[in-house]
């Protein structure tokens, strides 16, 4: 079973409130940086944040999305307790009077627990980590998730990111010293990475300090550059079994406190282009435990030696 070999979000919440606690994806209007002109146009080569919106949901307003994640989630397991996952877009790229509307909204729901708010870290100010400190102290369930993808600039580079690791470090560091937990981002198989870039990213993440990690594997969607890039032969997809052995390698190098919000992601089969595997969660996850299982290990089986953060990746919060 997954909890035997990787310590997850979902269990942990379920010790810490003593039953079950979904997330409600939500699509709140956001736009990004990388795509009105701020930072650059036309976003990350592989992002089309349709393939992130269940339900269709990106049209309705926040009130609707927040009842049809409930209705949804009663019907499919009758849990009662929720956090709101701001999920498509930079959830943190408005006013901070703005934001509070929207979470204050969703924190409004009965059974709301909480938020999670996904974000670039080049978009969180200072006064947006106070206003999230602030709901965690009224005793709130708050993550900040940043999708950093790789501790690699060139890597960032060549998908249009738009920022780079030191945006990371500096948030980071700002949002732990305020105690919100951070939920990293890492994508697997970004074009020119091996399986070599991805364990030094985690090492550089763990160094760093990170409270959560969510796993992605690299996925070809419609409308997205990156499309058009595979399309010419100029981008391969990973086979499955090789996104099944980094993702072990990876677990096996993180200590069990971290938590595990995600070791895999897919999209919908009416956007997604290649790799066909990535349109099915569960038998990529049960691949994972059973490599886990083949090689005898768990999470923080193979914890690397510490070193200290090289002095490029320091910073000043």
């Amino acid at each position: 079973m997954l909890p035997d070999r990787v310590h997850t979000f979902g269990q942990w919440l379920l010790a810490k409130y003593g039953e079950r606690v979904h997330k409600i994806a939500l699509d709140a209007g956001f736009t990004c940086p990388n795509r009105d002109g701020s930072k650059g146009i036309g976003g990350c080569t592989f992002c089309n944040n349709n393939s992130f919106s269940p339900n269709d949901r990106q049209s309705a307003p926040l009130a609707e999305q927040l009842e049809s994640g409930r209705r949804g989630i009663d019907r499919c397991t009758r849990a009662r307790k929720y956090l709101a996952y701001f999920q498509a877009y930079t959830n943190t790229y408005a006013d901070v009077q703005s934001l509070r509307v929207l979470y204050d909204q969703a924190l409004a729901v009965e059974g709301m627990i909480g938020l999670s708010v996904g974000t670039r870290p080049d978009c969180v100010a200072p006064a947006v980590l106070d206003l999230l400190a602030e709901y965690r102290d009224q005793g709130m369930e708050v993550w900040l998730e940043l999708g950093l993808q790789s501790a690699f600039d060139e890597s960032l580079e060549k998908v249009n990111r738009g920022h780079g690791l030191k945006e990371y470090i500096q948030t980071t560091v700002a949002a732990r010293k305020r105690g919100i937990p951070v939920c990293t981002h890492l994508i697997i198989g970004l074009p020119g990475e091996r399986g070599w870039h991805a364990r030094e990213t985690l090492d550089i993440v763990l160094d760093i300090g990170s409270d959560g990690l969510k796993l992605h594997p690299l996925h070809v969607v419609k409308g997205t550059q990156l499309a058009n890039q595979w399309r010419h032969g100029e981008y391969q997809p990973l086979a499955q079994e090789d996104y099944v052995d980094i993702a072990a390698d990876l677990i096996e190098r993180t200590p069990w406190d971290v938590l595990y919000h995600r070791i895999t992601g897919t999209a919908p089969a009416k956007l997604l282009l290649a790799p066909v595997w990535c349109s099915r969660k569960w038998p990529v996850v049960n691949a994972i435990v059973a490599e886990l299982r083949r090689r005898g290990t768990r999470q923080g089986s193979k914890l690397a030696p510490y070193e200290p953060i090289r002095e490029e990746h320091a910073c000043i919060a």
